[in-house]
């Protein structure tokens, strides 16, 4: 398997931001880290070698991305109104930087599906929601679809903005709408399992049906917990059955 590790000096972040890529062409994956976790940790945890068949195949190419959740809604220290801001510079890193880089690994014409595992599935969702012009469905693994999980009360514009739950309900744009009900590509998954909330997956159901957007919400049973061997079995299963 095709191996590189890509980094630079984010303007948005102003840090330096490392993604792994993976493959040679394909449609883009864009991987979200769990909770506070990097870049590699989808590697470590041998969520890629469990898709290193539809990566070799030139189903998929990935791109998986460094977390700062760490600096956000994880940071213990942080006011929350500044863990706001950098989840907001957070988004614009990956609009304005990490989406014209796949771009020039791949083609304009290549979809982006983004995809994540817990914390990683509330950015993969959100930053789809946000812009589906950009983005072009998603993969969802045992997520929670709002913010306010991870704020510990606080909220502001920002926390509504980037919890779908929240700001789906009143989404009405006749631009972005339209994009995300024909994306054709927005599975919600989750187990039922230990430490699982499937209950999180079908409230976001449930929004989407009241929007008429068509998506998928595959709900496995109790012998998938909230765990990377579930997540190494939902990957490869969306990638072969949906793409």
């Amino acid at each position: 398997m095709k191996r590189e590790i890509h980094s630079w000096h984010s303007p948005a972040l102003n840090k330096t931001m490392e993604v792994a890529v993976y493959g040679h062409y394909g449609t883009a994956l864009l991987l979200f880290p769990t909770a506070a976790a990097d870049f590699l940790e989808y590697e470590r945890f041998q969520l890629i070698d469990s898709v290193s068949r539809q990566i070799n195949e030139g189903k998929v190419k990935v791109f998986s991305v460094n977390s700062i959740n760490a600096e956000s809604w994880l940071n213990q220290y942080m006011h929350p109104r500044h863990k706001a801001i950098r989840h907001q510079q957070f988004n614009e890193y990956i609009f304005n930087e990490v989406v014209p880089f796949i771009k020039n690994m791949t083609s304009q014409e290549t979809p982006i599906i983004a995809s994540g595992a817990s914390f990683g599935a509330l950015h993969a969702a959100n930053l789809f929601f946000r812009r589906p012009d950009l983005i072009n469905g998603v993969i969802a693994m045992s997520g929670d679809y709002d913010l306010s999980s991870y704020t510990k009360g606080y909220h502001d514009e920002d926390v509504y903005f980037n919890s779908p739950i929240q700001y789906l309900p009143n989404l009405n744009d006749e631009y972005y709408l339209p994009l995300i009900k024909k994306s054709g590509h927005i599975h919600i998954v989750t187990g039922s399992g230990e430490w699982e909330q499937p209950d999180a997956s079908r409230r976001l159901s449930a929004v989407l049906n009241a929007k008429g957007i068509p998506h998928e919400l595959d709900v496995w049973g109790h012998d998938i917990p909230h765990d990377w061997p579930s997540w190494r079995k939902m990957l490869p299963y969306y990638l072969d059955s949906r793409f």
